[in-house]
């Protein structure tokens, strides 16, 4: 076994490393070879308590909520920048830790980057407070309009984001940064697989001068991020995660009337129309179902092709996945790494298991762990033709290298198939006329289509229809979501 390359003994609470409650430590575990990456401590509900209690007495204190708002930008800008500067460290550390392959931690890095600049520019125009023009009369038998309303955008308060560990940095940022930018004070929950990534993020942002009690970073298991969520003093609850959690998330909120916003699951489709670049529209589909292994709540799993070119279709994928090189992340020419644990590898397993009982045509793949792999929670990249969308490979998010790819007749029934989920989140549609696919995107029930492979800006709303959330994240309207409304009278 190696020797660990990072230690976290201690937790990152209210802007300083405290003794955790628990002094044991828990060992992160490399997806590719069962080899340590390094060790740290774990929060319970104690520390959960300790860390909420440093984050609401600064709330109450206002020693960041009443900072105005050109300070808070300025101290996230220096946060961006310091984040910038350590893009290799980050993406080698989560590469390690996670599993996905090295250039892609690397090249997020630069989405990293403008999700934050969104952020930052939305901060920067943001109505923070307006004055009305004046309406209605005043008191008296005076009748001429003499009252006024000075309208605030104030934080909502302690806000709670919990955060999955398939892209720890960008479900991170995606929240502390809007969150701080309003005013807030935020305890940020990761998930026991992400402990030395999000160290690494606590250092980073130890480093930018918050406040005492305004953050706090804490790796803890489900039983106390429910602790956290259920909190007394936790005013906002933001979470990214499975459908599953977010409905149980949605339920401790609606009992507490805690503002809650969810960006949860997805089995998003891509539409290739009859008339697409099929070379193009392959391409896409590597890059929007696959990255990250798999791994991915807006991968397009689901793909949609028209019957006259359906064989036609089905054997590019089959080319594409075969070209796929799938091994060690830190291979520069690795395209599909190992899942996250074996016990997500072995879930993907089943589903490939599924596909094969439910009478969908195995084209490539299938649930044997790859050659020479076997000591790592590898999954051969696999793909379904003759796929109905009644199946449950078709319903259901597999969070892997599975695709299925789904025959239809007509462009109304294309639509109708990619709609036909109780997931609303993601979409593609390909096609040389790209104004008619913008029409059939208008038509799918999703947060965010993309046309051609076009990347999600982050200056746009982005989360789900249906059980794929509530609310949205990245620029304005995402930071919006960190405020309330107040409306005073004059």
């Amino acid at each position: 076994m190696s020797t660990p390359t990072s230690t976290y003994p201690r937790l990152f609470i209210g802007g300083s490393w405290v003794e955790p409650s628990d002094p044991e430590l828990l060992d992160v575990i490399s997806p590719h070879d069962q080899s340590l990456v390094g060790r740290a401590a774990q929060a319970r509900p104690a520390d959960i308590d300790r860390a909420v209690a440093a984050a609401r007495a600064s709330f109450d204190a206002g020693v960041w909520r009443l900072t105005p708002p050109a300070e808070r930008i300025a101290v996230l800008r220096q946060f961006n920048a310091l984040r910038e500067a350590n893009a290799e460290r980050i993406a080698d550390l989560t590469s390690r830790e996670g599993g996905a392959p090295r250039w892609f931690t690397r090249a997020g890095q630069s989405g990293l980057t403008r999700q934050a600049n969104a952020y930052l520019k939305a901060a920067e125009e943001f109505a923070w407070e307006q004055t009305l023009a004046p309406s209605g009369p005043g008191p008296g038998p005076d009748s001429a309009p003499r009252v006024r309303s000075v309208v605030r955008r104030e934080a909502v308060g302690v806000v709670a984001a919990v955060i999955p560990w398939n892209s720890p940095f960008s479900s991170a940022t995606s929240k502390i940064i809007p969150a701080l930018l309003a005013g807030n004070s935020v305890v940020l929950k990761v998930s026991p697989e992400n402990s030395l990534t999000m160290g690494l993020l606590a250092e980073l942002l130890e480093r930018v001068g918050l406040p005492e009690g305004v953050l706090s970073v804490v790796p803890a298991d489900r039983a106390t991020s429910e602790h956290l969520v259920s909190h007394r003093d936790v005013d906002k609850i933001a979470f990214t995660g499975s459908t599953r959690a977010g409905r149980r998330i949605a339920s401790i909120a609606g009992e507490r009337l805690k503002r809650v916003s969810l960006e949860l699951g997805g089995k998003s489709a891509a539409i290739i129309l009859s008339d697409a670049d099929l070379t193009k529209a392959v391409a896409g589909v590597k890059f929007g179902s696959l990255l990250n292994n798999g791994q991915s709540c807006i991968a397009q799993s689901r793909i949609l092709a028209p019957r006259s070119r359906y064989e036609e279709v089905v054997t590019a994928l089959k080319d594409l996945v075969e070209s796929l090189k799938v091994g060690e992340p830190s291979a520069p020419d690795t395209f599909i790494g190992p899942l996250i644990s074996p016990g997500q590898q072995e879930r993907v397993r089943e589903y490939i298991r599924l596909g094969i009982e439910e009478g969908a045509r195995l084209v490539v793949g299938g649930p044997q762990v790859p050659e020479g792999l076997e000591r790592g929670n590898y999954v051969t990249p696999t793909v379904f033709a003759d796929v109905d969308n009644s199946m449950r490979v078709a319903r259901e998010e597999i969070f892997g290298p599975v695709l299925v790819v789904i025959a239809y007749d007509d462009e109304d029934e294309a639509v109708r198939i990619a709609n036909d989920s109780e997931y609303g989140l993601s979409g593609g549609v390909w096609s040389r006329d790209e104004e008619h696919a913008l029409a059939i995107a208008r038509r799918v029930r999703s947060g965010t289509v993309t046309v051609n492979g076009a990347s999600v800006a982050f200056d746009g709303p982005f989360g789900g229809f249906k059980a794929s959330g509530i609310g949205r994240e990245y620029g304005a309207v995402g930071l919006g979501t960190y405020t309330e409304y107040q409306t005073i009278t004059v």
